[in-house]
């Protein structure tokens, strides 16, 4: 029997493919408790964890996707408040100009300007385009009756419809599949550029957005880069050309593996229940439940962090100023104090939007209206499109006995692949 209360939550490679019961342990113990090792708290509890979220004066997000690793080079001072210290050394840390590690006022401009891309309209526009993008992806391989989801429609699908949603030149469309490493670019596109794949592919995101940029405040268009060019943050001051690169980049790079993952999960339950894939054939309408419910019971984000500025309290438990806070959506999603039977999916929850997936407060993730989008249409068409969706026997094992792959890390939970057989419903 495994020794939960020894278990290395960020090594341990027992809980990739089912920390739930893991999560479970720790949260019945107290819903925010020390972790055995690398100085880290975790916070298992709904209640909990949004109190952490909601509370960036007290919790840092300069470690929000690192985690304990690597830390800070230089030891953090002894005081009552390492904010000071925070705001000089978070360039130690990963990814600490991106919007997903600032704190305010830093992080208030830069939200604000990545809000002024995502418009109402442009999103509208941007449906549209996901409607006829979903068409082309299932044409290429509707006849063969089986499909790798991943690989033949998820990771290319979100892919392009964030190049469509940031104004990408359908020109340089494959080119980015093939930088970001999607296989099946929309076949409709122009021939990539001959130029290596780069081994850092936020880097070629900045250098792109960057050259777009530069070029659209130079000769201003009718497009949508030029509106990405020339948005300004909320008081009216126009942000440098690397702030905007920086934001498209972030948006391009969390949303696509994001929204690949979460179409997994939606498939991955859809493919073990036809009973629930048929209700939703018959009443489409309910697909925006589905998603919900999906989101709560698989969440693709598996740890949020926040470093404590001060001392604090959350639900009676102390915190030391400098503690490594770890909140965990996949326990809070699952706490039973919020949800009946929160290990099942039901279709029917009333409160499945009660989760936390999307993190809560300034953080709450900016593209979670996308993903809810991108989500629903895939499954509009992917199920009118393919009848009779099963999980492939020959690659995961019958029904009884299973066997998938999960992404062998603690920050994001989702399949590595997914492979479905299906019987063609026609065009």
């Amino acid at each position: 029997m495994t020794d939960f209360d020894t278990l290395d939550y960020f090594t341990d490679p027992s809980l990739v493919p089912d920390p739930y019961p893991y999560l479970d342990h720790l949260r019945e113990r107290c819903p925010v408790t020390s972790l055995p090792h690398h100085g880290v708290v975790a916070v298992t509890g709904i209640d909990e964890a949004q109190a952490v979220l909601r509370d960036p004066t007290t919790f840092s997000s300069c470690a929000a996707v690192s985690g304990p690793f690597p830390g800070f080079r230089t030891t953090a001072p002894v005081g009552d408040d390492i904010g000071a210290f925070i705001d000089q050394h978070r360039h130690e840390l990963p990814m600490a100009d991106y919007l997903v590690t600032q704190d305010p006022p830093q992080h208030t401009a830069e939200r604000g300007l990545l809000m002024r891309l995502m418009t109402p309209k442009r999103m509208k526009e941007n449906e549209e385009f996901m409607g006829r993008l979903a068409t082309r992806q299932i044409d290429g391989f509707v006849g063969r009756g089986r499909f790798e989801l991943l690989h033949d429609f998820a990771r290319p699908f979100t892919l392009l419809v964030i190049a469509d949603l940031l104004g990408v030149p359908e020109d340089d469309h494959r080119e980015f599949a093939m930088q970001l490493g999607a296989s099946h670019p929309e076949p409709s596109v122009g021939g990539a550029r001959d130029r290596a794949v780069s081994p850092d592919p936020l880097r070629f995101l900045l250098d792109q957005f960057s050259a777009y940029v530069v070029d659209r405040r130079r000769r201003p268009r009718n497009d949508v880069l030029t509106e990405l060019a020339t948005a300004t943050y909320p008081d009216g001051s126009t942000p440098e050309v690397i702030a905007v690169a920086r934001t498209a980049a972030f948006l391009f790079a969390a949303g696509q593996d994001t929204t690949a993952r979460l179409l997994g999960s939606a498939l991955r339950i859809i493919g073990e229940r036809p009973e629930l894939q048929d209700q939703l054939r018959d009443d489409p309408a309910r697909i925006p439940d589905f998603i919900e419910e999906v989101l709560r019971v698989e969440s693709v984000v598996k740890s949020m962090f926040r470093i404590a500025r001060t001392a604090s309290t959350v639900s009676g438990v102390d915190i030391p100023m400098g503690t490594m806070v770890l909140i965990a959506p996949g326990a809070a999603n699952r706490d039973p104090r919020r949800f009946d039977r929160p290990g099942e999916f039901d279709l029917d929850r009333p409160n499945a939007r009660d989760h936390i997936s999307f993190g809560r407060g300034i953080h709450s993730c900016p593209g979670g209206a996308l993903a809810r989008i991108e989500a629903r249409v895939s499954l509009e068409h992917l199920l009118a499109r393919l009848d009779e969706i099963t999980i492939s026997e020959a690659e995961h094992g019958p029904a009884d006995d299973r066997h998938y792959s999960y992404l062998p890390t603690y920050i994001l939970r989702g399949l590595e692949s997914l492979h479905l057989e299906f019987t063609p419903t026609g065009p």
